[in-house]
């Protein structure tokens, strides 16, 4: 069970709140609890307020995210977005325009959402003015994204597959650097190694990489021969990845470190799940749905029958008179619940199966019926 709270409780709005209401509220939330406009004891109750009312519109104001969240609850957003990509993406830059100067600081937003590539109120993050830092951008590498198809019984019990990632990967002749081994790369003469150039536009400072380094903050006089000066080269890695039992079409896997090289750290790898269609079974969330047919005597009188599961046959009893597409519940015969206690069901159809062709005695056999219930 998620301990978050729920985001329109967050921000104090109903469920039919329209995207201008949504900015204006969280435009205000923002304003009363930014860091930067508390008293120095009541900074951190602050920030802790103002990260959650962040996160509630970033989900809420994202027509994708707010889907989910409105069906799933937290765990449908959880499920299909990392930390990192609940956040990219949202405008909060734009939320603030026209509104001149506020007194608003960018230590907040540089020092706790800087790592999710944000840069909205720049000046007095750790990114700000003046450092010698590459841009974040540089330093960690892409992540990427790749499908990965499975069955209905490894879906059910787990398992492991390969894959295969084509990436790119610090060059192994000049170490990642992009100079020819026996040169160095060199300070950026156009940002002075500061990767960046700012401007300035109201109560905003964007930082924009430069143009000439590419944001690094350096450049190759002489480059690699193997890399071009690059400092990655693309190649194709076999790796394992363990799909938990529970998986559903959509799933994303997350394999940390397993994306592109960046100057300092790796990107991270999404496995995104497909799938493949069952012969026997429909999922139906945690739900498996399956269809038995029955003869109809056997369901006039009700019987035994032997039902199909993904852990093997089971005994299912019908009653008699059991009618043509009547269902049955096979308890905790579905599927595992993904990072959770519990399982679904299997639902059981049954089709009575109607003869096409008699004998003669069958045929006298049935009629005889026919007259005995009066039709």
């Amino acid at each position: 069970m998620s301990s978050k709270r729920d985001y329109y409780d967050v921000l104090g709005v109903k469920k039919n709140v329209t995207h201008e209401e949504l900015r204006k509220v969280y435009r205000e939330l923002a304003l009363r609890h930014h860091p930067d406009r508390v008293p120095a004891e009541k900074k951190k109750e602050a920030e802790n307020t103002f990260k959650e009312i962040s996160e509630a519109y970033a989900v809420l104001s994202d027509p994708q995210k707010r889907a989910l969240y409105d069906q799933y609850g937290h765990a449908g957003v959880d499920q299909k977005f990392a930390r990192e990509d609940i956040f990219r993406g949202t405008d909060f830059r734009s939320v603030f325009e026209g509104m001149g100067d506020v007194g608003l600081g960018g230590g907040f937003f540089e020092n706790h959402f800087g790592d999710l590539g944000f840069d909205i109120f720049g000046g007095r993050g750790k990114r700000g003015r003046g450092t010698n830092r590459e841009p974040k951008a540089a330093e960690r590498g892409a992540d990427l994204e790749i499908a990965v198809a499975v069955t209905m019984e490894e879906a059910y019990r787990g398992t492991e597959k390969s894959v295969t990632v084509p990436r790119l990967e610090a060059c192994s002749v000049c170490g990642g650097s992009g100079a020819k081994p026996g040169t160095s790369r060199t300070t950026c003469p156009d940002c002075r190694g500061t990767g960046r150039r700012n401007v300035s536009s109201g109560i905003f400072q964007m930082a924009q990489p430069c143009a000439r380094c590419g944001g690094t903050g350096t450049i190759v006089p002489t480059p690699c021969e193997t890399c071009a000066g690059e400092g990655k080269v693309r190649v194709t890695r076999t790796l394992t990845v363990t799909v938990p039992p529970g998986v559903d079409a959509g799933s994303r896997l997350r394999m940390k470190g397993e994306g592109e090289s960046g100057t300092k750290t790796r990107g991270d790898l999404f496995l995104v799940v497909e799938l493949r269609p069952h012969d026997r079974f429909t999922r139906q969330g945690n739900d498996l749905l399956s269809e038995v047919t029955v003869s109809l005597p056997r369901a006039v009188l009700g019987a035994e029958l032997s039902v199909p599961t993904l852990e093997g046959a089971v005994v299912m009893k019908i009653p008699p008179g059991t009618q043509s597409g009547a269902t049955f519940r096979l308890k905790g015969k579905g599927m595992p619940e993904l990072r959770g206690q519990g399982v679904g069901d299997q639902l059981v159809k049954v089709i009575v199966e109607i003869p096409r062709t008699l004998s003669p005695r069958q045929r006298e056999l049935i009629e005889e019926l026919d007259k005995t219930l009066g039709s």
